[in-house]
């Protein structure tokens, strides 16, 4: 039994270490594709940085949630946390959707191509890179620790990669086509799945009742 405490708390420590890289790579992010997008007008880069933001509270939220288990606390508490840290990135969800939104609409009606940087296809290339590397740990200790909350990030994390693809395209063909509604159309094909893991985040967050601590650990 000891034995097995100790591989999960070495799990857990190990979970906690790639959420802190997520958080910092999401922050690195954000930083440089909302100032890059701003700057150039591109609504499908900044709507990708603020996604980006989601990323970051969810691995934000889910450093406190494991840290809450490894600490030692009570069942109760850790459902406490998963509860929270679902809502908390819910609402995130649900900012990010009204973002995009605005910034794909007032493309649209200012029919403005956006300008061209490279440190926006630079952030862009990296994260096809290093996306995978992130979802990959997310899930592996996920399994580990049968954790659901660490599965989701993973998902969420690849989810970011299919939206680095479409953002990738739709400035290109901004770009090289000459398309400059191609950009906004990039954004607002992102809008669905963030519309749905916010839904699943909020649906999520309902189940979880810390009155209800169950005899199994559950992340």
């Amino acid at each position: 039994m000891s034995s097995q405490q100790d591989n999960r708390q070495a799990n857990l420590t190990r979970g906690i270490r790639v959420e802190i890289a997520s958080l910092v790579y999401n922050i690195i992010e954000v930083v440089v594709s909302v100032t890059v997008g701003l700057l150039t007008g591109s609504a499908a880069l900044v709507s990708w940085g603020l996604d980006s933001t989601v990323e970051a509270t969810s691995a934000a939220t889910l450093i406190w949630r494991l840290k809450g288990e490894k600490d030692g606390g009570d069942k109760r508490t850790v459902l406490h946390r998963k509860k929270v840290a679902l809502y908390v990135v819910a609402c995130a969800f649900w900012i990010v959707v009204a973002a995009i939104l605005y910034e794909a609409v007032s493309a649209f009606v200012s029919q403005e191509a956006p300008g061209f940087n490279w440190w926006g296809i630079a952030i862009l290339f990296v994260s096809l890179v290093v996306n995978p590397l992130l979802a990959w740990g997310k899930y592996r200790y996920g399994k580990r620790l049968d954790s659901p909350a660490l599965k989701y990030d993973a998902k969420d994390t690849m989810i970011c990669e299919y939206q680095t693809v479409v953002v990738l395209a739709g400035i290109g063909l901004t770009q090289w086509m000459g398309w400059w509604w191609a950009d906004p159309v990039a954004a607002l094909l992102i809008v669905p799945y963030v519309a749905w893991e916010a839904f699943e985040a909020t649906k999520d967050a309902r189940s979880v009742d810390p009155d209800e601590a169950e005899a199994t650990p559950d992340a």
